[in-house]
């Protein structure tokens, strides 16, 4: 009976101990569950409003920082925040930068495996990320190359949403890219006088014969500014101010803004009322059926009228005559006086006598020179100065 007991002692023991090993082994296996990959912080906006010099080595700088990340994430958050950055550090025509921003994401993680994935928008959130930067691209006019597909494809497959966005936008924007027949470098230029003449020359393209030239205000004695004055008129316009008859006033109206990509440039007109237009003696009533006509079957009744109307030129539109066009240095009314006279002096004599009338006819308000809105800004703070404050 106690060798029973004692083998009964044994069993227990021994079902004890490994139960004990049972458990430190499941213990000792949660334990990497603990040991957690280190959490990377998302680039912030902070991130990038911190940076002193801002320019595309900078930009790209801080992407291959993320890049190098052994445990990074957050890629949609990233790229977006980028994305709003790239006007500020001047790379939103760069094509180099939208190739590394596509980069940011991981190749062969996001592809679907099968047709149900690909048309169900596997992994929504990264393709939408990357569409809205092919958006971007498109807004900004930057053409893609054949390297952009092989870096979608690598990452959504031949199927992927922003693969599809690929192909549309190389059908379409080679097509619109050389399509105006104004062609204007890329990028526009800045200075003022290469944007007068480039919208100068794009405004008169209406009539062939139309000639731009350029004159110097310091080679006017009457002249009060030093500036420089882009012109345009046509052997037609000239016509149409020689027979200008000396009672009716031209106006001067402006400035008009017009846009060459991202940059713009004010210009002035020329303008004088449009003539009379020339009126049948016998006016038709349309709403008069008591002689109702069938116009397949019954003749049509000639007009008679003795007045002849003389073919308009294209300068003759319905709200005016367009006489001349001009964009200054400075679009303030001296500079206008002196395109005036050198109008007079430009084989349009007549302007002399026809009286020539400033407008307030501009949808951008009353436009001043810089010199002048210093000067009252300055006589402003002067007369701040002098009020005293209680």
């Amino acid at each position: 009976m106690s060798n029973v007991l004692r083998t009964c002692r044994g069993f227990v023991l021994l079902f004890n101990r490994q139960c004990i090993k049972s458990v430190q082994r499941g213990f000792h296996s949660t334990e990497p569950c603990f040991d957690k990959r280190p959490k990377v912080d998302v680039v912030s906006v902070d991130s990038f409003n911190n940076v002193q010099n801002k320019n595309k080595k900078t930009y790209l700088d801080m992407l291959r920082v993320y890049q190098m990340e052994k445990y990074r994430s957050g890629h949609v958050e990233f790229i977006n925040t980028a994305l709003k950055h790239l006007d500020e550090f001047g790379v939103n025509e760069d094509l180099e930068t939208y190739k590394k921003l596509i980069q940011v994401l991981p190749a062969g993680k996001f592809v679907p495996q099968n047709y149900i994935q690909s048309e169900f928008m596997h992994y929504p959130k990264h393709q939408q990320c990357i569409i809205d930067l092919l958006q971007k691209m498109e807004d900004n006019g930057v053409i893609p190359d054949w390297e952009v597909e092989d870096l979608l494809v690598k990452r959504f497959g031949p199927r992927g949403f922003p693969v599809r966005r690929y192909w549309r936008m190389m059908y379409w924007m080679p097509k619109f890219n050389n399509l105006s027949p104004w062609p204007i470098p890329k990028p526009a230029p800045n200075d003022p006088y290469e944007l007068a003449l480039l919208a100068i020359k794009r405004i008169s393209s209406i009539d062939i014969e139309s000639e731009v030239k350029v004159y110097k205000t310091n080679q006017l004695e009457e002249s009060l500014e030093d500036t420089w004055i882009v012109s345009g008129q046509s052997p037609d316009q000239k016509k149409l101010i020689e027979n200008h008859p000396d009672n009716i006033p031209i106006y001067i109206e402006g400035g008009f803004r017009i846009w060459l990509r991202k940059q713009s440039i004010i210009y002035f007109i020329l303008r004088t009322e449009p003539p009379p237009a020339i009126e049948n003696e016998e006016q038709e009533d349309e709403d008069d059926i008591s002689n109702f006509r069938v116009p397949f079957l019954d003749n049509p009744i000639p007009k008679k009228s003795d007045k002849i109307a003389i073919k308009k030129t294209v300068h003759e539109q319905e709200d005016g005559t367009i006489l001349a066009v001009a964009a200054t240095g400075t679009s303030s009314k001296n500079s206008l006086l002196s395109w005036i006279r050198f109008l007079e002096k430009d084989g349009n004599p007549r302007l002399t006598r026809i009286p020539i009338l400033f407008t307030s006819k501009s949808p951008l308000g009353n436009v001043e020179p810089l010199s002048e809105l210093d000067e009252s800004k300055k006589e402003v703070e002067q007369s701040k100065q002098k009020v005293p404050i209680e």
